[in-house]
């Protein structure tokens, strides 16, 4: 059984760096824009100068803002392959139970289906890349050739959205299958391709509707199994 999730108490320079994104939001600030000083920061959220400087530190490594000599801080770029990077290092490092992974995963790779059925219509490169993968899974006779060729086609999938938003979380997807490749029994190997090439036709055709419940009923085929993850 999954012991209950525990919420720590945030530290005062996760509550600055909050509210400094609250504050670049609200004045709909862009790249390049002024900020006020760390002094200023510190004055208005009433906390002290070193909360605020853990928290553009912070928000720096995320390219949130930008901090330089004489210019002082500005709001940066963000790089988002630089913030998937932390995302993915943040999921491995947590213990997350099963059933919260999947959860997620079919959020993320059934949320961007109409926008991969649009992409197929318009470049049909983009079904031809996908088939070609899980034509690959057919011929796959090792465990570790299976596992790799099928998380690539699950990221594949969320890279035909186009969204690249929502490619920087696609870090979750190879989080899931590290931590339980052991949850795809070789006798179950036929069907996971078939439910892949369903999904395929579908999108193809349109029909983002159906592809939509049949991905979810593939993903969460991974809880019936109910298999504990492995040590990585």
């Amino acid at each position: 059984m999954n012991s209950p999730t525990t919420f720590r108490k945030p530290r005062k320079n996760e509550i600055v760096a909050g509210k400094i994104r609250e504050y670049i939001v609200d004045n709909e600030l862009r790249p390049g824009d002024r900020l006020p000083t760390e002094d200023e920061f510190a004055e208005r959220f009433e906390v002290s100068r070193v909360s605020v400087r853990e928290a553009t530190r912070g928000l720096s490594l995320l390219g949130v803002i930008d901090s330089a000599p004489r210019r002082g801080l500005t709001v940066g770029q963000v790089d988002i392959e630089r913030v998937s990077h932390y995302i993915g290092f943040h999921l491995a490092m947590g213990d997350y139970a099963l059933d919260d992974l999947i959860d997620t995963r079919v959020i993320i790779e059934t949320g961007g289906l109409r926008h991969v059925a649009r992409r197929m219509r318009e470049d049909r490169s983009i079904y031809d890349g996908l088939n070609s993968l899980n034509s690959r899974l057919e011929t796959a006779s090792e465990m570790v050739d299976w596992v790799a060729i099928d998380r690539e086609f699950h990221a594949s999938l969320v890279a035909a959205t186009g969204l690249e938003t929502l490619t920087a979380f696609d870090k979750l997807i190879h989080l899931f299958f590290a931590k339980f490749r052991d949850n795809f029994p070789r006798s179950e190997w036929p069907s996971g391709v078939a439910d892949h090439q369903r999904v395929l036709d579908q999108l193809r055709d349109g029909d983002w509707e159906n592809a939509t419940s049949k991905l979810t009923e593939h993903i969460e085929s991974h809880r019936d199994r109910g298999t504990r993850p492995q040590a990585t």
